[in-house]
Order: structure tokens, then C-alpha cells, then sequence
């Protein structure tokens, strides 16, 4: 019983512990998967704070999956709430510039075209690509985050690379 009391999350010191260790990822992954604008970084913070409420009754090695799985729902219930569509932000071209007008509309074009290519992925591949895309994160540490095999996030990469080339002729 002893053993158990000191390896309990509502130590502090392990439960800061935790939450420096998987709250920029839990905040990455909700990004990648639902976009900025239902505020990830809200539902992170409420994730460790139902962990904190709740650190009786988890053990640490629950821990990651019950942040993961709160906030993924709190997310969702907001989406439907919102019933937003996700929509990675688009990124407008400066308006003072010295790029020719057929550059800057080929160029906004071809952002279009890429927000609407990984918007068409699924939500898996989405994930896995930009994880290891945008964070340089190598297929091995998707595959820990997101808890599926090495040959699962190298499928999901694989698929999305080869669908955002038939989306986007131009890749």
C-alpha cells in the first residue's frame, strides 16, 4: 500500500512531471487533428485539470491516455457544439509586396489548393503527416504518441503523401 500512496498523481511533483512530458504533444495532436479554432489549447488545460480532479482514481500509467482521450472528447463536443469545419488557417499574402500579381494568385492558388488537399485527408493521416511534417517528429515517436505500430504511422505518411500528390498537381 505504501508504494502505491507515493507513486500517486496527485503527488505534485508527478503530476508536473506528467504534464511537462505530454502537454505540447497532447497540444499538437489536437491541433493537427481539429484545427486552431476550437482553441486546443484550452482543452489541454481541462484535460489536466479533470486529471488533477480525478488523481485518486488514475495511475500514472493511465495517465497519458486519459489527458489524450479527455481532451480529444472535449474537442469533439465543442466541434459539434460549433459544428465548425475544420479549417487550418489560411495564410493571406502580404498586401504591400513586389511579386507580380500572376505570382501572388498562382501562390494563393496553390495555398488553397494545399488547405483543401489535407483537409481531404483523414484525420489519422492528417495527424500523422503534420506531426512528423511541421514537428519533424520521426515515425517511431508517432507511433508512442498516438499508440498504433511504426508500420501504422509509416502506412498513414505514406497515404497521405501519395493523396496530397494526386490533390495537388503541382507537389
Amino acid at each position: 500500500m505504501g508504494k502505491q500512496l507515493h507513486n500517486n498523481i496527485c503527488e505534485e511533483r508527478l503530476f508536473s512531471s506528467i504534464f511537462n512530458k505530454h502537454s505540447k504533444d497532447l497540444h499538437n495532436f489536437l491541433y493537427y487533428k481539429f484545427g486552431a479554432l476550437l482553441n486546443p489549447k484550452d482543452k489541454v488545460q481541462e484535460a489536466f485539470i479533470k486529471l488533477w480532479q480525478n488523481c485518486a482514481k488514475i495511475s500514472p500509467d493511465k495517465a497519458k491516455s486519459f489527458v489524450f482521450t479527455t481532451a480529444n472528447n472535449l474537442m469533439l463536443n465543442e466541434a459539434a457544439h460549433q459544428k465548425v469545419v475544420l479549417k487550418h488557417q489560411q495564410t493571406k499574402p502580404k498586401m504591400s509586396t513586389n511579386e507580380s500579381p500572376e505570382f501572388l494568385m498562382q501562390e494563393a492558388e496553390y495555398n488553397d489548393k494545399l488547405q483543401k488537399a489535407l483537409a481531404n485527408l483523414t484525420e489519422p493521416q492528417r495527424v500523422a503527416f503534420m506531426m512528423n511534417r511541421v514537428e519533424g517528429k520521426r515515425f517511431k515517436e508517432i507511433a508512442e504518441l498516438l499508440d498504433i505500430s511504426t508500420k501504422a504511422v509509416e502506412k498513414r505518411i505514406y497515404g497521405a503523401l501519395k493523396k496530397l500528390r494526386e490533390d495537388i498537381k503541382e507537389l
